[in-house]
């Protein structure tokens, strides 16, 4: 059984490496995968994230600030935690001939980091916007089947990346809930004793 996944996860890979290549997801993916690292992006997001806070009403600042913690959370348990116990190295180090868009890169490869912290961030806003759902898991998706694209990582290490932070996204999402309605109780018990 284990072959056979491991089969599957090759052969997906060579799929989203080499047979869907072509010339604009070679500029696509690359820049993409790599949006942490632009100083241009980090200014978008740092604006958006500034604007939910003050121009989204509650929702979007309770979402604004549960999206520190998600991502504080979920990269490092992922980073520091789960890829050292499973130390699986990167498919661009030990495959022939992988099509690679981006820099190899020293760290583990599963699960991927931009997995968990893209689709954790994408629960936690979906919660409060729903609206934007559909846009905000799209851009998780990609940026995650990128990491396969650009040659880092096998599609198991996205798969694996995207639960785990749905699961990291859902923990805080619980934690919310369950402290917003802990507070609500409290305050309507200190109202109704005055």
């Amino acid at each position: 059984m284990t072959d056979f996944l491991s089969s599957l996860d090759l052969s997906f890979f060579w799929f989203g490496n080499r047979t869907l290549q072509n010339p604009l997801f070679d500029l696509l993916m690359p820049f993409l995968t790599d949006l942490n690292k632009k100083p241009v992006a980090l200014v978008v997001a740092a604006i958006l994230w500034l604007l939910l806070l003050v121009k989204g009403g509650k929702q979007g600042r309770i979402a604004a600030l549960l999206l520190i913690p998600t991502i504080a959370i979920g990269d490092q348990l992922n980073s520091s935690v789960l890829k050292h116990m499973v130390e699986r190295i990167r498919p661009c180090h030990t495959l022939p001939d992988v099509h690679l868009l981006v820099s190899c890169g020293s760290g583990y490869s599963f699960p991927s980091s931009h997995a968990v912290n893209n689709f954790a961030a994408a629960l936690v806003l979906a919660y409060f916007e729903r609206k934007w759902t559909w846009a905000f898991f799209t851009f998780a998706g990609t940026v995650s089947f990128s990491r396969v694209y650009v040659g880092v990582h096998y599609p198991s290490d996205v798969l694996a990346g995207a639960l785990i932070g749905l699961l990291v996204g859902l923990f805080i999402l619980l934690l919310y809930t369950k402290s917003a309605a802990w507070f609500a109780e409290r305050k309507a018990r200190t109202s109704s004793e005055s």
